[in-house]
């Protein structure tokens, strides 16, 4: 587990220390369906590949997948979903993770949220939007 853990952290220090690789915006996922923005209770949200998304959200999912150790205190706190964009849950059944940024100083805009059921959410603007990650592809 340490070994996984460990490069997936190195996955993420590769892929910040990369500077021509441009993280693709959600905006360019792989579904036709609209995206989520304004209110609703995400049953018009995409489905993205995790694959699509920039490669520090990989290794995020990773970190998360094996309990961490967190990059940030904040990861792992609970998502109130106060935009309402997600679909409409308990409180404390989310839970949001920093997705770094090469080249931040600060925790910056890319979050995966994760719902108690399995389901994983990336945001790329501080939660403006989101997009449902398939986390096998």
């Amino acid at each position: 587990m340490a070994l996984l853990v460990a490069l997936a952290i190195g996955y993420g220090v590769q892929a910040a220390r990369s500077s021509h690789h441009a993280a693709p915006a959600v905006a360019g996922s792989t579904t036709g369906a609209p995206a989520s923005s304004g209110r609703s209770s995400g049953a018009t949200m995409r489905t993205v590949a995790l694959s699509s998304l920039p490669p520090q959200a990989a290794a995020t999912v990773a970190l998360i997948q094996h309990g961490g150790p967190y990059p940030y205190s904040e990861d792992g706190t609970v998502f109130a979903n106060d935009e309402h964009l997600l679909p409409t849950r308990s409180r404390g059944y989310y839970h949001e993770y920093t997705v770094t940024t090469p080249g931040a100083s600060t925790r910056a805009t890319r979050r995966i949220v994760t719902g108690s059921r399995g389901e994983f959410y990336y945001t790329d603007d501080h939660y403006e939007s989101f997009v449902r990650v398939d986390v096998q592809h």
